[in-house]
């Protein structure tokens, strides 16, 4: 791998839903050319018991992910990053010195329709790693639900 897009993703809320086939798009665009997908499930499914890991793994099995779903079971991971929604994007990048973060926020501008979207923001940063160039816009704001804690 050349580096990750991490995305903090659950089965219970609409934003996240909305851009599940998005993210399943990345996986496969960028995955193969070293920027695979790892999603994690930040919520405390005593709150949210639709984001169980049962619930879990069958909502990866119907939706054919290709990229590992794992869940956050001590809610430990997620502040490392300054992770706050559902779904909440991060590009790292592989380095000598470790991973860098790249990129932090929404998937693109327009939750509501795939169609309508003007700026891929997580794809122009892993777009811009891959050609050895700056990424130009390295922070959005994520759109999508809090994450249960």
């Amino acid at each position: 791998a050349k580096g990750f897009i991490i995305t903090f993703t659950c089965n219970t809320c609409p934003y996240a839903v909305a851009y599940e086939q998005r993210i399943i798009e990345l996986d496969k665009k960028f995955a193969a050319k070293g920027y695979p997908v790892i999603a994690i499930m930040p919520n405390n499914t005593s709150i949210k018991p639709g984001d169980s890991f049962e619930a879990m793994q069958r909502r990866a099995k119907d939706k054919g992910y290709t990229f590992p779903y794992l869940i956050d079971e001590k809610q430990e991971v997620y502040p490392q990053f300054g992770a706050t929604k559902t779904p909440h994007m991060f590009v790292l990048e592989k380095t000598k010195k470790g991973n860098v973060v790249r990129y932090i926020g929404a998937i693109d501008d327009n939750y509501q329709d795939a169609s309508a979207v003007k700026e891929k923001y997580v794809e122009n940063a892993v777009n811009a790693l891959l050609n050895n160039k700056e990424v130009k816009q390295t922070k959005t704001r994520a759109i999508g639900c809090s994450i249960k804690a």
